[in-house]
C-alpha cells in the first residue's frame, strides 16, 4: 500500500510481548513500560518506551538507511542514541519505531510500516494525545512524507539530517560528481559504469573503487586538485573533514584537502547503495543526458574554489565544463523513474507544522538539501508550515542531545499553540539547547544553504521536469 493512500484505522496483524515492567493496577503508582511486537504479519518490527510520567505525546522514530549488502541488523529503533533517548523520556514523551519491513531503500513501505507500528502502540498502550513524527538521515525522508499525508494522525514532524530531496535528486548529484571524475580523472581508457547495475554489487563496487582511485592519484598534481575541487563541487562534499582544522573560507588547497578525505571515505559506500534504490524502484532513475555543468558550476558554493585552483594550474575550466556537458549519456530507466517519483520523492504539501535540522557540513545529505526542501515547500503553498535550523557541525545527523530534544520540544510547542512565534527562532532555539544542560549547542542565528545542484527542474539543464 502507498503511504499516499493509507487512511487512519487501517487494520493490521500484529503481536505484542512486553518486556521489563508491566502497566501499574488502579491506584498504584505509574511505572515504565518497554512494549515490544510485530505487524505485517510479524515482517516488521517495533519496539517502544512509554515513561511512568507520559505526558501524552508519542514521538514516532523513523531509522536511516540500513544497506541490504552490509551486515547490519534489521532491528526496530525509537531514537536516535541511548542518551537522546533517555533525555527525552526524562521529559515524558513516548518512544516508539519500526524497524521497516526490510533492509536497503525502503521508501515504498516505510511510511505505511510507520503508521501500522503506531496503530499497534495505540492497542498496546493506549491512544496518544499528540504524534510528533521525527526521522534521521532517510528516515528524515520518510518522516517528510509522514507530514504531507492528508488525514493521518500526525500532529507535527521533526525530520532530522534528512533526504529531503528525494530519491531521484540523490542519484543524480552523486551521478554529477561521479561524472566528473570519470571524465576528468580516471585514466583514459578505463571505462567506469555509473549507473544501472541490475543489482550487481560487485560492479558499482568496482566502479566506486576505480573513483576513489582516481582522486588519491590526483591529489598531488596542480591540476589534478583542481579536477578534484569540481568533481567535489558537482557531488556537495563538505570542505572539512575529520581529523583536521575547519580551512578558513579561502584557503583553497587546505578545502581540497579536505575533498580528498571526504571523497576517500564516502565513494565507498554512498555508490554502492544505489543498487539498493535501483533494485526497489525496478532500474536507473537517474540521467545527466542534457544536463548543462556550466550552469551547475554557475550556482555552486565552491565555485570561487573551483576557479582559483583552475587558475593557479593553468586549467582551462570552460573546456573541462564543455566535456563533462558533451560526454553526459546517462538516460532513465522510465518506469523506473516514475516508480522513483509516486515512492521516494516529496511534493511539499505540508498537511503538518515541520521543524527540519541539518548540520552545515554532512557527507551523506548535503545541507544544500534543505535550500531543495524549502524551495519544493514553497511551490506547494506550504511554506507557512516550515521552519529549518542548521548546526554548526561536520558530521552526519551529528547533534547533540541538546539540540534534538530543545527541537522536540519547540515543535510540541508549535502543535500545542497553533502558532509558531518565536519558538523555531535559530537564536531562541539555540537558547533553549544550551539551557538544557544537555551538552553543548551551535544552532547558528543566521545561515542559509547554497543552491542545490542536484535539481533537474529546468534550471541546470535536462531532459525532465
Amino acid at each position: 500500500m502507498s503511504p499516499r493512500s493509507r487512511v487512519t484505522g487501517v487494520a493490521c496483524a500484529l503481536a505484542v510481548s512486553f518486556v521489563a515492567v508491566p502497566s501499574a493496577a488502579a491506584g498504584e503508582p505509574s511505572v515504565p513500560q518497554h512494549v515490544e511486537g510485530t505487524v505485517d504479519d510479524g515482517a516488521t518490527a517495533w519496539v517502544a518506551d512509554v515513561p511512568a510520567d507520559w505526558n501524552g505525546t508519542v514521538l514516532l522514530y523513523s531509522h536511516g538507511y540500513r544497506p541490504s549488502f552490509a551486515p547490519i541488523p534489521n532491528s526496530a529503533e525509537n531514537a536516535p542514541d541511548d542518551e537522546t533517548r533517555q533525555a527525552l523520556l526524562d521529559r515524558g514523551y513516548a518512544l516508539v519505531g519500526s524497524s521497516y519491513e526490510r533492509s536497503g531503500w525502503t521508501l515504498d513501505t516505510a511510511a505505511e510500516d510507520q503508521l501500522q507500528t503506531l496503530d499497534a502502540f495505540g492497542a498496546a498502550v493506549g491512544q496518544p494525545s499528540r504524534v510528533l513524527a521525527v526521522g534521521t538521515s532517510m528516515g528524515g525522508l520518510v518522516t517528510g512524507q509522514l507530514a504531507e499525508l492528508p488525514g493521518s494522525p500526525i500532529d507535527g514532524a521533526l525530520p532530522t539530517c534528512g533526504l529531503v530531496h528525494g530519491g531521484v535528486d540523490l542519484l543524480n548529484y552523486q551521478l554529477d560528481g561521479a561524472h566528473a571524475i570519470a571524465q576528468l580523472l580516471v585514466p583514459e581508457g578505463t571505462a567506469v559504469r555509473l549507473a544501472d547495475y541490475g543489482g550487481d554489487l560487485a560492479a558499482v563496487n568496482a566502479a566506486a573503487s576505480t573513483l576513489t582511485d582516481a582522486v588519491v592519484a590526483a591529489q598531488g598534481d596542480p591540476a589534478g586538485r583542481a579536477r578534484i575541487a569540481l568533481a567535489a563541487a558537482l557531488y556537495h562534499l563538505p570542505r572539512w573533514a575529520e581529523g583536521q582544522p575547519e580551512p578558513d573560507a579561502g584557503d583553497h588547497e587546505g578545502q581540497v584537502d579536505a575533498q580528498v578525505a571526504q571523497f576517500t571515505s564516502a565513494l565507498g559506500f554512498t555508490y554502492p547503495a544505489r543498487v539498493d534504490v535501483e533494485a526497489t524502484v525496478g532500474g536507473n532513475p537517474s540521467w545527466n543526458a542534457g544536463v548543462d555543468y556550466r550552469a551547475l558550476l554557475r550556482h555552486a558554493d565552491e565555485r570561487a574554489q573551483v576557479e582559483a585552483l583552475y587558475r593557479a594550474a593553468g586549467l582551462d575550466l570552460d573546456a573541462d565544463l564543455a566535456r563533462l556537458t558533451a560526454t553526459a549519456s546517462v538516460t532513465p530507466d522510465e518506469d523506473a523513474l516514475q516508480t522513483a517519483y509516486a515512492t521516494s520523492e516529496l511534493t511539499g504539501d505540508l498537511q503538518v507544522p515541520v521543524l527540519s535540522l541539518h548540520t552545515t557540513h554532512d557527507v551523506l545529505a548535503p545541507v544544500q538539501v534543505e535550500e531543495e526542501y524549502a524551495e519544493t515547500v514553497r511551490r506547494a503553498g506550504a511554506k507557512g508550515l516550515l521552519r529549518q535550523a542548521f548546526v554548526h557541525r561536520l558530521g552526519h545527523c551529528a547533534f547533540t542531545p541538546a539540540e534534538l530534544v530543545a527541537s522536540v520540544e519547540a515543535l510540541d510547542e508549535r502543535v500545542s499553540t497553533g502558532r509558531w512565534g518565536s519558538v523555531a527562532d535559530p537564536r531562541t532555539l539555540d537558547a533553549a539547547a544550551e539551557g538544557l544542560g544537555l551538552g553543548a549547542s551551535e544552532i547558528l542565528p543566521d545561515y542559509r544553504p547554497a543552491e542545490w545542484l542536484g535539481d533537474r527542474g529546468g534550471l541546470f539543464g535536462g531532459p525532465r521536469s
